[in-house]
């Protein structure tokens, strides 16, 4: 079965995309712990990120960590959350947030709700950020054409 992130890759759903490149993509949650709350999702469907072979995992934590610079610096964090998932969607991705404190990693610290206007300026403002450090290149356009995940290999 094809996971909602897949179904976001192709465009039949929408995302706040912040990294693209030939083997990942990374967007905004809808449900973040805090503003700019990011996932970091395989191109490919993995259900379990054991099952991911070593050099796509570590690719993933490379974007994680250079997302995650951009997100303490731009949020003023303390630290950098993350987290490997696959419950609630069984696709392997990576959650990546700003940080201050370890209450944070509890599910009674995801906003359900944040709105689009919140959303949307987290968006932005990360986007910005990961620009300024120097990733332009893997930044999607704000009308970014996304790619088939069939012809990203």
């Amino acid at each position: 079965m094809t996971s909602i992130f897949t179904e976001i890759l192709n465009g039949r759903s929408p995302g706040r995309f912040v990294w693209a490149d030939d083997r990942v993509f990374a967007i905004l949650t809808i449900e973040p712990r805090k503003p700019s709350h990011t996932l970091v999702i395989p191109r490919i469907e993995v259900d379990r990120w054991s099952e991911l072979d070593e050099e796509l995992a570590m690719h993933i934590f490379r974007v994680g960590r250079l997302i995650g610079l951009a997100q303490r610096e731009e949020w003023d964090a303390d630290r950098v959350g993350l987290m490997f998932e696959g419950y609630r969607v069984p696709h392997a991705h990576l959650h990546v947030w700003p940080s201050w404190n370890v209450f944070e990693y509890s599910h009674t610290g995801i906003v359900r709700d944040p709105g689009t206007k919140a959303l949307d300026e987290a968006f932005v403002r990360l986007r910005n950020r990961m620009i300024g450090h120097g990733h332009g290149e893997f930044v999607p356009p704000l009308d970014w054409s996304i790619p088939s995940a069939d012809t990203a290999h």
